[in-house]
């Protein structure tokens, strides 16, 4: 957290090496919310690089509340609400497009077991509601909190966390409980 306030204040001042830190720090996070939310990696990319140039271009105007990845999760958020409004992306993601997590595991068929998971996991997640998934990919993969969420949407805590469980409840009933 003082990392980030010290990086704020070096991009504000217009130090390059701060913008690259920062998109080091959080971008694999920010293109987890972003594939979560679009099912597309190559869109998920443009949205993060969207949000980094955006960053750039408006440096000295930066002054996030909270903290610097939460402002980033949302701003990232926005950007692909914006484009699933607009209909810029596909409802369902290509399956051969879709990056498998590697695992550390030498174990090949452990590795093919995730890589099966992960395939159903996106699928029912394209599957529920935008609300819901949203939620609850700035929770899991954002590591937001409720209350951060319902402040950047501007609605109340308990209407997070009931799509958040609606959404939970939905995954579990498309996934035949394997969540």
């Amino acid at each position: 957290m003082l990392e980030d306030k010290l990086l704020i204040w070096k991009i504000r001042s217009g130090d390059t090496a701060a913008m690259a830190r920062v998109y080091e720090k959080y971008k694999n996070t920010l293109l987890k919310i972003a594939s979560g939310l679009l099912n597309q990696n190559h869109i998920a990319e443009d949205v993060v690089h969207d949000i980094f140039v955006s960053l750039a271009k408006t440096h000295k105007k930066l002054r996030p509340e909270g903290n610097l990845k939460n402002y980033l999760a949302v701003c990232v958020a926005n950007h692909a609400r914006n484009m699933n409004k607009s209909g810029m992306r596909l409802e369902s993601g290509n399956l051969d497009e879709t990056e498998l997590l590697v695992s550390d595991s030498p174990d090949p068929e452990r590795w093919i077991i995730q890589s099966e998971e992960l395939k159903n996991l996106n699928n029912a997640l394209a599957q529920i509601p935008y609300s819901q998934r949203e939620i609850i990919i700035l929770h899991v993969h954002g590591s937001m909190k409720f209350k951060d969420i319902a402040k950047s949407q501007n609605t109340s805590i308990n209407t997070v966390q009931s799509r958040y469980r609606y959404g939970l409840e939905k995954l579990r009933s498309l996934l035949n409980g394997e969540v």
